[in-house]
């Protein structure tokens, strides 16, 4: 299996932009905080946080042709992940269904680097540092905010046997603790 230095090699290979890879590696972030949540052992979180990091590899080539994102990954890594891991990544495109936990929780952390990262950017200081579990919550409400961060996609957390406020802080929490390793 693929260690985190080759799929991060990978990752800034295939996608380039800066901004796309700071989103994987902080869907990795959140993916690995969640497996120790959920008091997986090492070798499960290490595959949780590594199918995070490399869910998008295919989006440089498949963002024009959203029918193949995630399907192109699947291929690219088909040799590289196992096949739960695999699975998660197309389930978090609706490729596949959400079926296990490591599905679901994929598919909720995704939108959710972004809508924290837009809490951080809408701040003077744009950091991670100051952002709040409460401010989130009334930033859900804003359907305007991180327009593309689906809610209903966040709020599937729930499928998980977790509040959308411990989500939203267990994500935030994480995030913060390795905000330099996301460029905030």
């Amino acid at each position: 299996m693929m260690d985190r230095q080759q799929g991060l090699a990978l990752i800034k290979e295939r996608i380039g932009n800066n901004n796309l890879v700071n989103h994987c590696v902080a869907t990795e972030i959140i993916m690995e905080a969640l497996a120790r949540h959920f008091g997986l052992p090492e070798i499960d979180v290490e595959r949780w946080a590594l199918a995070g990091l490399l869910h998008d590899l295919d989006y440089a080539e498949t963002a024009e042709d959203f029918e193949r994102h995630a399907v192109v990954t699947a291929e690219l890594l088909a040799d590289e992940l196992d096949e739960e891991m695999l699975h998660a990544i197309l389930a978090h495109a609706d490729k596949a269904p959400r079926e296990s936990q490591m599905d679901i929780a994929l598919y909720s952390a995704d939108p959710t680097t972004g809508f924290i990262v837009a809490a951080a950017l809408v701040r003077p200081d744009k950091s991670l540092e100051n952002v709040e579990l409460r401010s989130l919550k009334k930033r859900w409400k804003e359907k305007a905010f991180a327009r593309g961060a689906s809610r209903d996609q966040m709020a599937a957390c729930e499928e998980l046997g977790m509040t959308r406020d411990d989500f939203l802080q267990l994500a935030l929490d994480a995030m913060r603790a390795r905000a330099a390793d996301i460029g905030l």
